[in-house]
């Protein structure tokens, strides 16, 4: 009997980030993250509200009802995005991220960009890219490393 072949560590967090970010209640797009240090889960995020607020998918979304394009007026949203959770879910329970990987079903955006280079995170891996050159520039001239993994 032949055994299944194992995937990759990108292609195993990446599915596991995936699945994280079916957890959402974001009527725009669905995300989930993963900080990894040598090769071990230590925290997970997905884009939603904060702990006891209504959920988008409850109240709807403001910056849907105004229209607003993707990447823009983040502050008017009412969730958190997922890099966000997972780096707040390390803080609130004491985890040390300095030094990790960070799996991401989308390209960090400029706020989470910031985010992670303070947390100390050092190299990002995502599947869907998203246009935020500032981003992508932010986190070039902090040294972060970026790849992008196509899912088999």
């Amino acid at each position: 009997m032949a055994m299944k072949e194992r995937p990759s560590w990108d292609e195993y967090f990446l599915k596991l980030a995936h699945e994280v970010a079916t957890r959402t209640t974001c009527l725009r797009r669905p995300v989930g993250a993963i900080v990894v240090k040598d090769k071990r889960i230590l925290a997970t995020g997905y884009n939603g509200v904060p702990s006891g607020i209504s959920h988008c998918s409850e109240v709807g979304c403001l910056r849907e009802q105004l229209g607003v394009p993707s990447g823009q007026r983040h502050e008017i949203c009412r969730g958190l995005h997922a890099e966000q959770n997972a780096i707040i879910q390390a803080a609130r329970y004491g985890i040390d991220i300095s030094g990790s990987s960070i799996y991401v079903t989308t390209q960090p955006c400029v706020v989470c960009a910031k985010m992670i280079i303070n947390a100390g995170i050092v190299e990002i891996t995502y599947t869907d890219p998203y246009d935020d050159e500032l981003a992508l520039s932010l986190l070039n001239e902090a040294g972060i490393s970026m790849r992008v993994f196509e899912m088999p």
